[in-house]
């Protein structure tokens, strides 16, 4: 219904062409609200706990309560001290905020959205469209800047979900730690490319160039350098130059297919950036850029080293700097020693060079042999680790994140006669009747210097006096049920193994 005044708000406010818009924002905010539409009665039902034949009786559940009021603050949202050039994280104000809020309203929880005031178009048409289609008692939209960001941190909140810097993630997680508020934060990060040079560089090269410029690099999940080894760096320049060339045929400025950087503030940044490196410019540079139509040529920088300007932070930008390494080992080293990222790409058709990269990195998501659409991918999380943020959400882990999960029991009355030891006074007998119900040790996993264990028969002992208490407590209730006048149906089986132990079930 409105979505070609969003499209027309995209626009304005970030210069974003249509298919972008609806492959970007449209398809992942209306797929959470579906999902959530069709499995909140599933997500929502009290859930049984795993069947343990010691406490099955106690008919133990979880159930699903929602956390109360809670704040989702959406991307652009600066802090009062630090300055907004330094804080642009992740430009899909509908992903980050509507999308989350699907989550938020499954789980029965009230909330508030704290849009930016940097894309002022975008976030007028929300408050505009809110009061139309949202109870005003139970969901609200609150615009502004830093004294509206400032003030609604000082309340105390049931949950808060922040997308944005890691600097201003921790001036967030600050601000709730004083109510104990928890908080998911969905941060950014400097995400590597680990590069098999053995791949298709073609294919590596479309896929690459996508996930940089698209939003003209303004997505936390966009990679932002690439580790090759030396020997095989201008083949991949040249694979990017193809790719480069074929994604803008009438040149860089003159496509209609490139968003808009978010502020003038970012374009200084990326200048700045760019302008120090000692890497050289193989595609882009800075002679078509327009700082005050806020465009920024999509830039493709080699040999870029350690310590260069490209790599002292992330860039979020339209700058894709190539990073030759002797081998493999030295990107993961390189990225070992810095924050954990948001994400990890690896392209490769080698099964081992995959695991490597997987089982030696750390990331919020690692991706093979494709960018950034794991967040679209149902039934994946979307989330951190680290400096690149903590918890999830996207689909049933946004329902998980803003509901409480109450664990509960319903304890019989007969129950008492098989737990009686835990009543004082205490007794020898009843210490050992409590040792029926204590979780043994196991024997240690084979190892260095470990010897493995022989086969112990005390664990089957021990499993055997388990099933036979479970046993006695369901042969004292069925009795119970037949003593009250119950003539139900029961299953030779069990008929049977009650006869084992002397007790008969038959008519």
């Amino acid at each position: 219904e409105n979505s070609k005044r969003f499209e027309d708000a995209l626009a304005v406010d970030l210069g974003r062409h249509t298919v972008e818009t609806r492959v970007s924002e449209f398809t992942g905010t209306l797929g959470e609200i579906v999902e959530a539409y069709h499995n909140v009665a599933k997500w929502s039902k009290p859930q049984a706990a795993p069947f343990d034949i010691q406490w099955f009786p106690l008919r133990p559940k979880i159930y699903k309560s929602p956390k109360g009021v809670v704040l989702i603050i959406g991307p652009f949202n600066a802090s009062p001290r630090i300055s907004f050039a330094t804080t642009e994280e992740l430009t899909y104000p509908l992903v980050c905020t509507i999308a989350i809020m699907a989550g938020a309203i499954a789980a029965g929880c009230a909330c508030v959205i704290k849009m930016s005031e940097h894309i002022p178009t975008v976030s007028g048409l929300i408050a505009e469209l809110f009061p139309k289609y949202m109870d005003q008692d139970l969901f609200q939209v609150i615009n502004g800047g830093v004294p509206e960001t400032s003030k609604v941190l000082e309340l105390q909140w049931d949950h808060i979900v922040f997308t944005g810097s890691t600097t201003v993630g921790k001036i967030v997680a600050s601000a709730a730690a004083k109510h104990l508020t928890p908080v998911t934060l969905e941060l950014g990060g400097q995400n590597p490319v680990f590069l098999d040079p053995s791949y298709d560089l073609d294919v590596a090269a479309r896929r690459l160039l996508w996930g940089r410029f698209m939003n003209v690099g303004q997505v936390c999940l966009s990679p932002n350098h690439i580790f090759i080894p030396a020997s095989a760096q201008d083949k991949l320049v040249e694979a990017l130059s193809r790719a480069y060339d074929s994604f803008y045929p009438e040149g860089a400025a003159n496509s209609d297919s490139l968003s808009r950087l978010v502020s003038t503030g970012a374009f200084d940044r990326l200048q700045g950036v760019l302008e120090k490196t000692r890497g050289t410019i193989v595609k882009g540079g800075l002679a078509e850029a327009d700082r005050e139509g806020r465009f920024f040529p999509p830039t493709i920088v080699k040999d870029v080293k350690e310590g260069d300007s490209l790599l002292d932070a992330e860039l979020f930008g339209p700058i894709l700097p190539i990073v030759p390494v002797k081998d493999l080992q030295e990107g993961i080293d390189y990225t070992n020693a810095r924050p954990h990222p948001l994400a990890a790409y690896v392209f490769t058709d080698d099964a081992k060079f995959k695991k490597y990269v997987i089982d030696n990195t750390q990331s919020g998501a690692i991706d093979v042999n494709d960018v950034c659409v794991h967040m679209t991918v149902p039934g994946l999380p979307f989330g951190g680790v680290g400096t690149s943020g903590y918890g999830a959400h996207t689909g049933k882990f946004s329902f998980d994140t803003f509901t409480h999960h109450r664990s509960s029991v319903d304890s019989p009355a007969w129950v008492d006669k098989i737990l009686n030891f835990r009543f004082p006074p205490y007794t020898d007998k009843g210490l050992k009747q409590s040792q029926l119900i204590a979780a043994k040790i196991p024997a240690p996993r084979p190892g260095p210097g470990i010897v493995p264990a022989k086969a112990q028969k005390s664990g089957l002992l021990v499993s055997a006096q388990s099933v036979a208490v479970a046993l006695g407590v369901l042969i004292f209730a069925l009795g119970l049920r037949r003593a009250l006048g119950y003539d139900g149906w029961l299953p030779p089986t069990l008929v049977a193994l009650a006869g084992r132990f002397g007790v008969s079930l038959s008519s």
